[in-house]
């Protein structure tokens, strides 16, 4: 489906939606640390209105913070506003035990590794829709092409999480969640320029009453970059990017007991890459163009007095990539074509049962089906090379329980296991177990989490010339202890977590040196740490937030670190806000020294990245209440680091812009 065909959905649905719509008074939206409050789901109705900040990961239905006992970071809209960041990855990096990793300037690949998990050991979705991309070879997602348009928090939760979403979540969950319109119709545009000829230009509409909402975002971004591959090995061709977004969410609600949502979210970008990092790898003509749809539909029943709660929903995630790397002066002889489509259709439905305040039920069912195909072609001094990976298929259904107790408004636990059968290699059964404790008289809140998860084989890694149809699901068991305090009327808050992750059966491909050629089940390994936070608001305009993690990583088979994550990592967030007008937020992370493969040599050689600090400064101004002005300077210690080896990063860089409100 191309950018015609969405544009002209997302018309023709407003036509039906904005009509509709009557003036109510916006509730205002608290930001608060580690929590955010209920804007995604509807309030169950004949039940009191809840005031109590929570999350919806973490269960799959709305829960107190207070009462979950994983590890679950949240990122308001607005301090991804406080911010001004362009993309996720960027609001991720200062996240306890996340490393974000980015090959190269904007639109280079970019991965997120949580508590030493592989990147594809993280299941991303948007408003429930897996983000995923199935013909990758571990089928991961590239945050490369993600911007923050139109985004009311992101949840990120830590951990095994495979009873509640089955595969692709043995590390953790990255669920974003799009904005539900509300309050009278309101939009804004606004237009950004800076450092690398970049410009940006933003639009966005949103409202809504008791019978319908709606939220649209659309947003254009284009820079001239930087040379992907390092430029102080000798590259300086710039490698541009340019990314087209839109996101919208419809909402009606014909009766009082039912409510459906339509969501859309479409992304094109076009990229400029090198061949690879180091000398050498300068290319002109290497290019990628890239297309993403994601689409999902829902209808909510309350039955029974709202006793029981239904949800029956249908998404689509649809991703094309296609690579075209023409000669030039450089590389006579060297030339190739590549192109991957990927497509996972996925049906699920969802019941929760409020037995009784203390109890609540909640049991589903998802059948999915993920598509992926591959074509190759290539020139060289050795001679045309052809490869093809005609469309494959895998099917996937999920069973899941889930119990959720309350015991004397102060010991809150969920247990749950789940049942997967694959088309390929059977069934896999997962549990977890998580709980909370807290003693209100003091604001302390003890908790810990036990669980297992399990990764099928990619189709990719089944089916390609590399593929091996015998192939085991990755495993792993982890679990996690802690304790969190709130001091002087939450103006402190302070948290610590230990957390331990074990990988087995782990699928590793075996290189042309061993003669296989091959991916096999081979490797295993082990992630354990400790994550340190700490939200300090000594004012009520002023917040500090901060937090520390140790990682210790170990590949059992070679006794070495894990590529790619940093023993130690610091983040710091500092926003103030003053005269009811302007905000400044400091935004700054340390990354310790870690391992990285150095593919210059042959075979790969194993190097050690330095450690950096990476500082952001913002700010913006209402000079009315419909004209703000804002700007920031990224990396503005001019800090000259590498996150993948051979591969450059931006240098101190400026940007300012204007953004009109109606």
């Amino acid at each position: 489906m191309r950018r015609e065909s969405i544009i002209a959905m997302v018309l023709l649905a407003l036509l039906f939606v904005v009509p509709s719509m009557v003036a109510a008074q916006e509730s205002e939206f608290t930001e608060v640390p580690e929590t955010t409050k209920q804007s995604d789901s509807k309030e169950k109705k004949g039940k009191e209105e809840k005031t109590e900040e929570v999350v919806v990961t973490a269960t799959r239905i709305e829960t107190a913070s207070s009462e979950v006992g994983s590890s679950i970071t949240v990122i308001t809209n607005q301090q991804i506003e406080q911010r001004q960041n362009t993309t996720v990855p960027e609001i991720l990096r200062t996240v306890p035990a996340l490393d974000v990793v980015r090959s190269g300037g904007p639109g280079g690949q970019t991965s997120v590794f949580i508590r030493g998990a592989k990147s594809e050991h993280t299941l991303v979705l948007i408003d429930g829709i897996e983000m995923n991309d199935p013909i990758t070879p571990g089928r991961s997602y590239d945050f490369a092409n993600l911007t923050t348009d139109n985004i009311e928090r992101i949840e990120i939760i830590r951990g095994p999480q495979s009873t509640l979403y089955g595969s692709d979540a043995i590390g953790g969950v990255i669920n974003i969640i799009t904005k539900r319109g509300k309050g009278k119709p309101s939009g804004f545009v606004s237009a950004e320029g800076g450092s690398f000829n970049t410009f940006t230009e933003k639009a966005g509409v949103s409202g809504g009453n008791k019978w319908a909402n709606y939220s649209l975002g659309i947003s254009r971004w284009d820079t001239d970059g930087i040379s992907a591959a390092n430029e102080k090995d000798g590259n300086h061709e710039k490698d541009g990017y340019e990314n087209t977004s839109i996101s919208t969410r419809l909402g009606v609600t014909p009766a009082e007991n039912l409510d459906a949502d339509f969501i859309l979210r479409y992304i094109n970008a076009k990229a400029d890459i090198d061949n690879s990092g180091g000398v050498g790898g300068d290319d002109p003509n290497n290019k990628a163009d890239l297309e993403q749809l994601f689409f999902r539909t829902q209808v909510r029943l309350f039955l029974f007095n709202d006793l029981w709660e239904q949800k029956l929903g249908f998404s689509l995630t649809d991703l094309d990539r296609d690579y075209r790397n023409d000669t030039d002066a450089d590389h006579p002889s060297d030339l190739d074509r590549s192109s991957y489509d990927g497509k996972i259709l996925k049906f699920d439905w969802q019941h929760n049962l409020y037995l009784h305040e203390t109890n609540t039920l909640t049991l589903g069912i998802e059948n999915e089906e993920e598509k992926g195909k591959s074509k190759y072609y290539s020139e060289s001094a050795w001679g045309p090379y052809t490869s093809s990976f005609k469309e494959k298929t895998a099917r996937t259904t999920g069973y899941y329980l889930q119990d959720q107790v309350k015991l004397r408004d102060s010991w809150f636990t969920t247990l749950g296991v789940r049942l997967d059968d694959h088309s390929r290699f059977g069934s896999e059964t997962t549990y977890r177990i998580a709980s909370a404790y807290l003693v209100r008289q003091t604001g302390t809140k003890f908790k810990g989490t036990y669980g297992t998860g399990f990764k099928a084989p990619s189709l990719y890694q089944l089916y390609s010339q590399y593929g091996n149809q015998n192939l085991d699901p990755e495993e792993s068991t982890g679990w996690d202890i802690g304790v969190e305090q709130s001091l002087f009327d939450k103006k402190l808050i302070l948290g610590v977590t230990y957390f331990s992750n074990e990988f087995d059966e782990l699928i590793e491909f075996v290189g042309y040196e061993s003669g296989t050629s091959k991916y096999i089940n081979v490797a295993e390994a082990e992630a354990k740490g400790v994550e340190v936070f700490a939200s300090v608001r000594p004012i009520g305009d002023l917040i500090f937030r901060a937090s520390y993690t140790y990682t210790d990583t170990e590949d059992k088979e070679t006794g070495k670190d894990l590529l790619r994550r940093a023993q130690n990592k610091f983040g710091l967030d500092v926003n103030y806000q003053f005269m009811d007008k302007g905000n400044v937020n400091l935004s700054l992370v340390y990354v310790g020294k870690r391992d990285d493969n150095d593919y210059s040599t042959w075979p790969a050689t194993r190097v050690e990245l330095d450690d950096y600090v990476l500082a952001n400064l913002a700010a913006s101004y209402d000079i009315t209440r419909n004209i703000q002005v804002f700007g920031r300077v990224e990396n503005f210690l001019d800090e000259d680091y590498e996150e993948v080896k051979g591969f450059g990063t931006p240098e101190l860089s400026a940007f300012a812009g204007c953004k009109l409100l109606f």
